[in-house]
Order: C-alpha cells, then sequence, then structure tokens
C-alpha cells in the first residue's frame, strides 16, 4: 500500500514508520523539515506544514491512506488550540486530496473507566496531561460527525512505554482495558504500531473508535 505517515519523527509515528517499512510498505512522510528524516528504503518525505490543509492535499494525493499521529508536542503550552487546528488541516486536506482513509492516534484520555466517565474527568488524571488528552478528545467528537472519510482513531491504554515488539495485543472498544491487579493496562510503542499497522492492512474499526494492550 501506498501511506502517508503524518508525525514520523515522535516517538509513536517513528514506531509506525519502522512497522510500515518492514510489510514492504511504500511510505511518504509529511514533515515540515525532511532533514530530520533518514534515508530509508520505501520512504519518501514531503515538505509539508499539516496546519496547512493545501500543503496536506498535495503530499497525501495518490495514497491509499493516511495514519496521523499529529501531535503539536507535550511541553506546548496551546497544545489543546494547536491540536484541533493541525487536525482540522489535515481531515481537509485528505478530504481534497481524494483520500478516503484516515486512522488517528488519540490518547487514553478519552477511554471509559466506569459508564458515562472518562478517563480525563477524573480526580486523578495529570494536570500536565489534561490539555493534550481533552485536545484528542475533541477530535474523536469531530470524528464521530465525520462522513465524507473512513476513520479510525486508536486510543493507546495508559502505561505506552518503549519495549519489544511481541506482535500481540488485546482489543477493546471505548473502556479502558484492564491491566493485571492493581496496575494499569500498558503496550509497548512497537506493538501499538502493529495494532495500527493491522487495522491500515484490514480496517475492522471503521468509523469507530477502538483501544489496544498488551
Amino acid at each position: 500500500m501506498k501511506i502517508a505517515l503524518i508525525g514520523a519523527t515522535g516517538f509513536v509515528g517513528s514506531a509506525v514508520l519502522t512497522e510500515l517499512l518492514s510489510r514492504g510498505h511504500a511510505v511518504t512522510a509529511l514533515a515540515r523539515h525532511p532533514g530530520k528524516l533518514a534515508a530509508q528504503a520505501g520512504l519518501q518525505v514531503a515538505q509539508a506544514d499539516v496546519s496547512d490543509a493545501a500543503q496536506v492535499a498535495a503530499a497525501v494525493a495518490g495514497h491509499d491512506a493516511v495514519v496521523s499521529a499529529y501531535n503539536p508536542g507535550w511541553g506546548e503550552p496551546d497544545i489543546q488550540r494547536l491540536f484541533g487546528l493541525g487536525y482540522e488541516a489535515i481531515l481537509a486536506g485528505t478530504k481534497q486530496a481524494g483520500v478516503q482513509r484516515v486512522l488517528a492516534v488519540g490518547g487514553a484520555g478519552s477511554l471509559e473507566v466506569a459508564p458515562g466517565l472518562q478517563l480525563v474527568d477524573t480526580p486523578e488524571f495529570p494536570a500536565e496531561w489534561k490539555a493534550g488528552a481533552l485536545a484528542a478528545r475533541d477530535l474523536l467528537t469531530r470524528l464521530r460527525t465525520e462522513t465524507a472519510l473512513d476513520w479510525t482513531f486508536i486510543s493507546p491504554p495508559i502505561a505506552l512505554a518503549a519495549g519489544e515488539r511481541t506482535g500481540q495485543y488485546r482489543v477493546g472498544g471505548d473502556q479502558l482495558l484492564p491491566g493485571e491487579g492493581s496496575a494499569p493496562a500498558g503496550i509497548s510503542v512497537a506493538d501499538l504500531a502493529v495494532a495500527i499497522v493491522d487495522e491500515v492492512e484490514t480496517p475492522r474499526h471503521t468509523r469507530r473508535r477502538f483501544t489496544v494492550a498488551n
């Protein structure tokens, strides 16, 4: 497949890039600074500002799907607004390019920990992550009104970290998957990438959110 990848230099995006290339897909990575991505077989880099819908459209045209791990940065004080603006441009540009399929990587904050109660709304949710979590929840709400795109939104579990690729993961829907004992469920970023690429290759959650954990 021909996949356009946004956020390829980030923690999740770089793992997705590795997984896509390992499976033989042709990847175009959108990057404001292309020099940050080393040359690799199967990889092309398109210089593009993802906050500009026209630049996104030009870069993703002719691809089978867009995978976005876009995030303006957890240390960005204006993350909620910038996240929203970025995704409006990404979605608009994808539609302008005539690409039907888009998979967005969100966060765990919008997963339910009890009926009607999302993780981000609990008193224990860390304040430093709240703006980013709310931005991802806003995106999910926006996608649920989207009728022109075959979208999928994936939420990692609470604990997302570096680790080995096992190729194994559990799948859930809108509820936070349980961990073992009192520990939260987690997944390695490599296995999160496996789940993302599996979904791109064989869509099972079109116009739905899903979550995964080891």
